[in-house]
Order: structure tokens, then C-alpha cells, then sequence
């Protein structure tokens, strides 16, 4: 499978050795390391401004797409802020594809539990089942991680709690070690957190597909009428961006 997958945003495979007790992948160099351990070095985060973190999410929704739409559907099933290396110029690969599936139409697609705790779908813990939306939530968790520079456990907690989300000010789970972004930034965070809480929805046919997300992303921006610094996750989850089908 990966011999075959050519994507700019997916680390690419130079080759491999299958021997006896002799088993390693040769991957190209990722010079910065993973996302996870640039936003936990706190002047490497400061590095990642606003328009690179947007360049990063952007870089990880087209591969997902790339392999959403790949015949038949490659699922990473380990999308995590670890698993996404970046270059010498902070932008972002896929990798670690250990545990990836590809889906096939004429099965049920159940298998073992498996991921990072913290990323992985709810549903997974109960069904067992494999689809495209469960590398979609995984993104909403590594997007809303890279925008607020740790892991969103405690805010995607709240989520599900009526009305908590209506008090939480979105420029208060910012990363606090980058200035508030302004103008172009602002609308792309906007933006990215609006797509992210969309991807989080505890219902898998709620959520949006990859491609949407990755042409949502490709697009004009459109406005938010609202000071930035008065905008809340209640209103941004109000937003209506996708036309959700049944994928």
C-alpha cells in the first residue's frame, strides 16, 4: 500500500527490508520531528505561527483526502499530533501507517480497538467499526491541538455539556505563547476551530468528510461579522458549513 500512495502531504517510502528477525521501513527525513513535539518545545511552538499551523492542517486534511478517496478507502485509524511529521520548512507528512486499513465493500470492516486514547472515535469503543469518520474526528482532535498548542481532553469533554461551550471565549484556548492572530489569520483560525468542532460531533454520519473538509479549506473565506476577540465556541458550532451526506 505504500509503495503505491503518492501524496506531498504523505512521508514518502524509499524502501524496505523484510528478513528474519530484520524488519525496519525507510522513510524520507522529517527534519523537525513530529507536531507533538514541536508544539511541547516552547520555542519551537513559537516558530509555528499562525499561518504555518494553518499550513499544517491543511497539509494533514489533503492526505486524508488523498487516501478517503483512494479505491478502495485507505483508514489510517492513528491520526495524532505524534504522527505527523514535519520538514525543515514546517510543513506537515502523514505517517506511521502501522495500524492503517484498507476498507473493503464486500466486509463489515469491524476489527480490534485500536489508535491513541484521546483521539480515538467514540463510537469505536462500542461498534468496533471502521469508516472514514473515524479519521475524521481524530483530525478535529490533532487541528483543535495545534491551534490551542496542547491536547483539547478537558474542552472536548465539555462539548457535550448543554450550554458550557457558550461561555468559552474562543481567543481563551489559543495557544498563549502566539500573539491573537490578526485579520487573515484570525479568519483562518476561525475558520479551522469552526471545521474542527464540525468533525468532533459524537455522531460519525454528522460529520463531514475529508474531501469537504479539504475543500472547505481551498475556498474563500467567508466572513464572521463578529469581533474576534468576542467570538465563542457556542457560535462557531452554530455555523452551518457542510452539507453532511450518509459517507
Amino acid at each position: 500500500m505504500l509503495t503505491e500512495i503518492r501524496h506531498r502531504n504523505i512521508v514518502k517510502l524509499h524502501g524496505f527490508c523484510l528478513h528474519n528477525r530484520c524488519m525496519f521501513l525507510i522513510y524520507e527525513y522529517m527534519e523537525r520531528g513530529s507536531l507533538f513535539y514541536v508544539l511541547r518545545n516552547d520555542a519551537e511552538a513559537e516558530e509555528l505561527n499562525w499561518s504555518k499551523r494553518v499550513n499544517v492542517i491543511k497539509g494533514i486534511a489533503n492526505a486524508l483526502s488523498y487516501m478517503h478517496d483512494c479505491k478502495p478507502s485507505i483508514i489510517h485509524r492513528d491520526i495524532t499530533s505524534s504522527n505527523i511529521l514535519l520538514n525543515s520548512s514546517m510543513e506537515a507528512f502523514v505517517s506511521d501507517f502501522g495500524t492503517a486499513r484498507i476498507l473493503d465493500p464486500d466486509s463489515s470492516n469491524q476489527t480490534l480497538l485500536v489508535g491513541t486514547y484521546g483521539y480515538v472515535a467514540p463510537e469505536l469503543a462500542y461498534t468496533l467499526l471502521v469508516t472514514e469518520k473515524c479519521d475524521v474526528y481524530s483530525f478535529g482532535v490533532v487541528t483543535l491541538e495545534t491551534i490551542m498548542g496542547r491536547h483539547p481532553g478537558e474542552l472536548i469533554s465539555s462539548l457535550s455539556k448543554t450550554n458550557s461551550t457558550q461561555s468559552i471565549i474562543l481567543k481563551d484556548v489559543l495557544d498563549s505563547r502566539l500573539p491573537l492572530p490578526l485579520k487573515k489569520d484570525a479568519q483562518d483560525v476561525v475558520l479551522l476551530v469552526t471545521i474542527a468542532l464540525s468533525c468532533l460531533s459524537s455522531t460519525p454520519k454528522s460529520r463531514p468528510s475529508m474531501q469537504q473538509v479539504a475543500q472547505q479549506l481551498s475556498v474563500s473565506k467567508q466572513p464572521f461579522h463578529v469581533c474576534f476577540e468576542e467570538i465563542s465556541l457556542q457560535q462557531l458550532m452554530n455555523r452551518d458549513m457542510f452539507v453532511v451526506g450518509r459517507n
